[in-house]
């Protein structure tokens, strides 16, 4: 992924992916680098930047990886965080995102507009 980006590129990476920016501001990061701040919000736009900074957000931080899930259980019976208690059923892999529903029984036989119409009176 890096020989797509180039030097000054690499650079910004490393700074974005300190834990708040390293206290620099886009502006001053730009100028750590050399380029004008536009140049840095334009990389922000790029697909190949993007995913360079999520990889070395994840290398930076997968060692705190089970200190978090550790807390969480704690902070979702304190906040009753319904959102953060999806996600770490689904970091369990206790909650589908999809569930699919396959009938083996013969339906010919059913007057499905029927149920309709009676459902439709209730």
């Amino acid at each position: 992924m890096t020989k797509q980006l180039n030097e000054k590129q690499i650079a910004a990476i490393t700074y974005l992916a300190t834990p708040k920016r390293g206290g620099f501001t886009y502006e001053q990061i730009a100028d750590q680098v050399g380029v004008d701040v536009r140049t840095l919000h334009r990389w922000r736009r790029n697909e190949a930047f993007n995913k360079e900074l999520k990889r070395v957000i994840v290398a930076n931080t997968i060692d705190r990886l089970p200190e978090v899930m550790e807390a969480i259980p704690d902070i979702i019976i304190r906040d009753g965080n319904a959102a953060m208690l999806r996600t770490f059923l689904q970091a369990h892999g206790l909650l589908a995102d999809k569930v699919e529903v396959e009938s083996k029984s013969d339906t010919s036989g059913i007057d499905i507009e029927a149920i309709r119409e009676r459902l439709k009176q209730r």
